[in-house]
């Protein structure tokens, strides 16, 4: 948290190819030690493969992918009188939609399918029909702050 002033937001340049600063996003996420055009290789064969076994435009499966991954509540601990409670907090727009990106990488990731392609395209044709591993994660922490709603007056 900045003392002396705003930090401003550095602008993500939309894509070459579907034109979307979210699929720009999503690719500098899945990147690792620097190596941009493989993850650009993983993401857009990726999107291939969902346009062929879903017969529809890749980007908008993607988008109701990550849209059915967002979290609108989260818990985060707070010390109170020597005790910590988890108090369920509402999530920031641009919090919740690098946490969905984050899930869905790491969950397609941990996937059991050969090759990463195949398992990202797996993972998001899987979110945006409402399963695997990254849509449990929401509901997860859902619960969690639901469950812990009794500590929603220690938030501040």
């Amino acid at each position: 948290m900045p003392r002396r002033r705003e930090i401003a937001k550095r602008e993500v340049p939309a894509d070459p190819i579907y034109a979307s600063p979210l699929v720009t996003k999503f690719i500098s996420t899945i990147m690792r030690g620097g190596k941009r055009s493989t993850a650009e290789r993983i993401m857009y064969k990726a999107l291939d493969i969902v346009k062929e076994k879903s017969a529809d435009d890749p980007l908008k499966v993607f988008k109701k992918a990550i849209d059915n991954v967002k979290p609108s509540l989260e818990v985060k601990s707070r010390r109170v009188g020597g005790s910590n409670y988890q108090v369920p907090i509402e999530v920031n727009t641009n919090r919740r939609t690098s946490l969905a990106l984050r899930w869905l990488i790491g969950f397609a990731r941990k996937r059991p399918e050969r090759g990463m392609v195949q398992k990202l395209a797996s993972e998001l044709l899987d979110a945006s029909n409402l399963r695997g591993g990254a849509v449990k994660k929401r509901e997860d922490t859902h619960k969690m702050a639901e469950a812990n709603k009794a500590f929603a007056h220690y938030r501040w």
